[in-house]
């Protein structure tokens, strides 16, 4: 009775559907039953079998769409087997860009039909516009779904029967001949035909069921195992849209995993402008920020994408959104953290600004994008008009990338520098949490180094502790008759403040730049000068040289000059002997023509800098390197010296003592003494001397 009253149900159902077609000759028609042991009887029940299509919740796509008619093989040609393989084999760095792939065609598919609507083309279908991808871990297969334009039969052969075949371009070409904004085509993702076969690096078939958008349109079925050759069928009750059913490899299982799926979709395909669902589950949840226009995004959103993008917990001290159509096509939202991960001890940092394509990932962590000097900025830069290679996975070198990478670093600098203007004191705090990466851009990014150093910021002798300034600042308060800038690398402000070279610039009231930082010394070297003006180290001859012209300029004849001194020939009698009791460490001691307090200094000896990093090089930190000879300059008025003169004739021996001691003190002043410990013993020795 079960069955008979099911019989006649459905007899019911093909009147109603047909009603001038008797049960016997009506057309196909599909019923979904709850349990496959239901459909099975009612396929039993004899004449019906003919007029409708039974299948349970449990069915597979086969039964659920199936192929109605004989099914037509095609063979793909040799040159087309070939790049089948490499496509599946060798094409992608990394099977699971399959995922981005096939979202990305979904995503065109879905774009396509939404741009015929809009243009109140003709299509017949109300299903939402959205992206759906389930597993089968039983039947080792995983599903993805759109609703988008569909395929009719020719379609499928020319998308995908021809590898490298683009429906999207062909789209793109179309509606732009037809006089279409250049908005409307730069939604479309897919630039290549093959993205579609990265499917067979995880399966060793695909099936795809496919209905056109267009009214009247049937439905069919492709089918491939990769190997040479399609079939395509007719299929019945396929929905508008795609589904392309992957039978995964055995060795491919980690994919039949939601949370897997959920993950790659995140990495890859996050910002896609359509829902992706797995399992039902929506995944693609963050907005795309950098579509939208600056005065759109809210403070809330800007913190939280710069979270999403940079996987940190900090706010970002600035941001910028930078839109331009010309000369390329750039949409972009960039950060600036608050806190420095390698300042507190953490590895080199990876560049954080990632590269997409129309929203979707192309390069993580681009390191091809900005220079090296700029990896702390956080965010992404989206243009439609990358070089893309085939698998839309690695940029091809050439002009369009450069002049990308030209244009997105210059207004990087620009706006450092506009933040620099607006708020002087906030960035303040960004330059000492970035400023070595600052220091770094102007030793690497010659082509930019100019505007870069604007960005420097540096203690001065003209300010309290702590407080910083501009290189600009510093030459707008230079007076007129002032040639050089100057600065002194030094360890702190006090050993600075104290050091005998900073003595004369304080004395004629000359502003000094005080660098602390190991960089210093190579930056101010690599930039030489700045805004016309040479930059002039205070220990220098140099800035000797500029001392002595002003000296003579203004005709000093201080308390201090009018002391008691050496005469001329005392002083030559005494750096002559001077020249020979310390050897070979002194090319040549002589008097010096600067203002000091002290008895002695060096000059032109090599850098500090570059001797800790010869001793980096040389692997042995604890082994003082050798100096090169150096000049010393003595001062004829202090009483050492002149006690000096007068002691090498009476006890030669404590004489040379003192005077080695003199030179050392003197290589400790300029931050060239390797190992201070190695002058205590003589050092004891002169004080026994003395208070004996």
């Amino acid at each position: 009775m079960r069955q008979i009253s099911l019989r006649s149900t459905c007899t019911r159902l093909i009147s109603a559907a047909a009603p001038t077609v008797s049960p016997s000759r009506a057309r196909f028609t599909t019923v979904r039953l709850s349990s496959p042991a239901a459909a099975s009887r009612i396929a039993r029940s004899g004449s019906l079998v003919g007029a409708m299509r039974f299948y349970s919740a449990e069915a597979t796509p086969a039964e659920k769409e199936p192929v109605v008619g004989p099914g037509e093989k095609h063979e793909f040609k040799a040159e087309t087997k070939k790049l089948l393989h490499i496509v599946a084999h060798s094409l992608y760095s990394q099977r699971e860009v399959f995922v981005r792939e096939l979202i990305s065609n979904a995503s065109d598919a879905l774009e396509k039909l939404r741009q015929l609507q809009t243009t109140s083309a003709d299509v017949s279908t109300d299903r939402p516009l959205e992206i759906g991808i389930s597993f089968d871990s039983d039947k080792n297969t995983i599903t993805f779904e759109d609703s988008g334009i569909g395929m009719n039969a020719e379609e499928l052969k020319e998308n995908l029967g021809t590898i490298a075949r683009s429906g999207s371009k062909a789209f793109i070409e179309k509606m732009q001949a037809n006089a279409d904004t250049k908005d409307t085509a730069s939604s479309i993702v897919g630039q290549f035909g093959v993205g579609f076969y990265s499917a067979f690096m995880i399966g060793d078939k695909i099936t795809v069921y496919t209905r056109s958008a267009k009214p009247g349109s049937e439905g069919y079925c492709w089918e491939s195992d990769g190997l040479g050759s399609y079939t395509l069928s007719k299929a019945d009750n396929v929905p508008v849209g795609t589904k392309i059913v992957i039978s995964v490899k055995d060795d491919a299982k980690e994919f039949l995993n939601q949370d897997k799926l959920s993950e790659i979709i995140k990495k890859y395909s996050n910002f896609v402008g359509f829902p992706i669902s797995v399992g039902g589950e929506k995944v693609n949840t963050v907005e795309a920020l950098w579509t939208k226009s600056k005065s759109a995004i809210t403070e809330e959103e800007h913190k939280n994408f710069y979270r999403f993008v940079s996987h940190s917990w900090d706010d970002p001290m600035y941001h910028l959104v930078y839109q331009a159509d010309g000369p390329l096509s750039i949409r972009s939202i960039l950060y600036a953290p608050s806190k420095n991960p390698e300042a507190m001890g953490f590895e080199r940092i990876k560049p954080g600004v990632n590269l997409y394509s129309r929203k979707v990932l192309i390069m993580p962590n681009a390191e091809s994008l900005l220079p090296d000097w700029l990896r702390f900025v956080k965010g992404v830069v989206d243009s439609e008009d990358l070089p893309l290679n085939l698998s839309r996975e690695l940029l091809q070198n050439g002009p369009v990338i450069m002049r990308l990478k030209s244009i997105m670093t210059s207004r990087i600098i620009k706006w450092l520098q506009d933040e620099s203007r607006t708020d002087p004191e906030k960035y303040a705090k960004f330059f000492k949490e970035f400023g070595v990466y600052v220091k770094e851009g102007v030793c690497q990014d010659m082509s930019n180094q100019k505007d870069i150093a604007k960005l420097l910021r540096f203690e001065t002798s003209n300010k309290e502790a702590k407080q910083l300034v501009s290189l600009d600042e510093y030459v707008e308060a230079m007076p007129e008759s002032q040639e050089h800038i100057y600065y002194f690398c030094t360890p702190n402000r006090k050993v600075g403040v104290d050091s005998p070279y900073y003595e004369p610039f304080k004395k004629h009231n000359i502003e000094v730049l005080f660098l602390h930082h190991t960089l210093d010394e190579f930056v101010m070297g690599r930039l030489s000068e700045y805004s016309g003006k040479r930059l002039v180290s205070v220990d220098s001859e140099d800035a000797g040289k500029a001392l002595k012209k002003l000296s003579d300029a203004n005709q000093e004849e201080s308390a201090e000059s009018a002391k008691a001194a050496l005469t001329k020939e005392q002083s030559a009698e005494l750096t002559a002997w001077m020249r020979d009791s310390m050897g070979l460490q002194v090319s040549e001691v002589r008097v010096s023509e600067r203002y000091m307090t002290y008895p002695a200094i060096v000059v032109d000896f090599e850098s500090p800098a570059v001797r800790r990093m010869m001793k980096m090089m040389a692997g042995d930190g604890n082994e003082p390197m050798p100096l090169s000879p150096c000049t010393v300059e003595i001062n004829p008025r202090d009483p050492v010296i002149i006690g000096l003169f007068g002691l090498k004739s009476k006890n030669e021996e404590l004489a040379r003592k003192v005077a080695m001691q003199l030179l050392d003190n003197a290589l400790i002043a300029a931050g060239i003494l390797d190992n201070p410990q190695s002058m205590l013993k003589r050092l004891n020795e002169i004080l026994a001397a003395t208070v004996n």
